[in-house]
């Protein structure tokens, strides 16, 4: 089973989120636009400008550092009250939602814990409601008006495991408030984030077939007659290992898949450039885990490892597929010392117990 929770496969996810959002409305413009270009002075403003922020999203993510995702929010209701003189009451309330495409950039800490940094474009409709009473009188009550600008952020994302992931966003918007202003407002915001076809390796229906021993029936044996022998042939030199290289799991391979990461792809590029020129009479591939989880699943994947770094080799490098061998050693090789690794399945076991996750490649012949 061997490492943590990696960040860098390839997939489809969705999620919804929920936080706080913040404007900056310029009370004073609103006031000058409304009031005290119509005469009317303005005794005390009073604005609310915080609600609670709703999102929708899904998106793809291309690789460990690069996605792209589109949503939808809804940023709330936001508020300005003004009192006049000659006596009179102005009530204005907007709320804006809409949609987004980003880019997003993630930049990997640990297995589990990344940053992320956002760009895109926002599509944003204000519905503004007006209410006046005393001597503010409001000729059109309602208007609308639709923006379009650019949108960035911030944020954190940990998995708890390959399906349920939960995310920490600062977004920055710029809208319209349907009175010819542009305010800005800012989200807070947690999320939850649920990738899509990240499935654990399917185990194979056996991991090995048995044969029992058929009866060995002597045959007669003719008199051997005297005769002279010629000398035994010189015997045959057998073939040492050229090359032995073990790669870790980690650099292969993402977490509990038999799927090959770009970086382990060039690995085995480099691994394949090296081998040119050398007469080799076998390529032996095997497989390695450490010893959390169970020994027929550990096996599995040791043996699917391996398969999958002969298919590598033979599809890319034209390595020739009879003279690749593959094994499954699953946890039956450790590296470590057994006494060196204790405790229940944490973090610190697993960074301990990374030695044993491994991909052995030896070949033998000759230069």
């Amino acid at each position: 089973m061997a490492q943590a929770l990696p960040s860098d496969d390839d997939y489809l996810y969705g999620g919804i989120g929920i936080g706080q959002a913040r404007a900056r409305i310029d009370n004073a413009r609103i006031a000058d636009t409304l009031l005290t270009n119509r005469g009317l002075a303005t005794t005390s403003i009073r604005g609310d400008e915080r609600d609670t922020t709703y999102k929708l999203f899904g998106g793809y993510q291309f690789n460990r550092y690069v996605g792209m995702e589109l949503g939808y929010f809804r940023l709330g209701r936001f508020a300005f009250d003004a009192v006049t003189e000659p006596p009179g009451a102005l009530n204005a309330g907007f709320r804006v939602e809409g949609a987004n495409f980003d880019l997003v950039g993630t930049l990997p800490i640990t297995d589990n814990f990344s940053l992320l940094a956002r760009a895109g474009v926002q599509r944003a409709r204000t519905r503004l409601i007006l209410n006046g009473t005393g001597a503010v009188v409001v000729s059109a009550p309602t208007a609308k008006d639709t923006q379009t600008d650019a949108k960035l952020g911030l944020g954190m994302q940990y998995a708890f495991s390959r399906s349920l992931m939960v995310r920490a966003d600062v977004e920055r918007f710029r809208i319209s408030d349907a009175l010819g202003n542009k305010p800005r407002i800012a989200t807070y915001s947690v999320s939850l984030v649920f990738p899509l076809g990240r499935d654990a390796p399917t185990p194979r229906s056996s991991v090995s077939s048995y044969t029992a021993p058929r009866e060995v029936v002597p045959m007669p044996v003719a008199p051997v007659q005297a005769m002279v022998q010629p000398p035994p042939p010189p015997p045959v030199p057998m073939p040492t290992p050229i090359r032995s290289v073990s790669y870790s799991a980690e650099s292969l391979f993402g977490f509990d898949a038999s799927k090959l990461r770009p970086e382990g792809m060039a690995a085995l590029d480099q691994f394949a450039r090296e081998l040119e020129g050398s007469s080799y009479e076998e390529v032996s591939v095997q497989g390695h885990t450490d010893r959390i989880g169970t020994v027929q699943y550990n096996q599995v994947l040791s043996l699917q490892r391996a398969d999958a770094v002969k298919s590598y080799l033979v599809g890319s490098s034209g390595l020739e597929s009879a003279r690749i061998t593959t094994q499954g050693r699953g946890e039956s090789q450790p590296i470590t010392v057994a006494d060196a690794c204790k405790g229940s399945v944490s973090a610190p076991l697993i960074e301990c117990l990374q030695p044993d996750r491994r991909v052995e490649i030896t070949v033998t012949g000759k230069r």
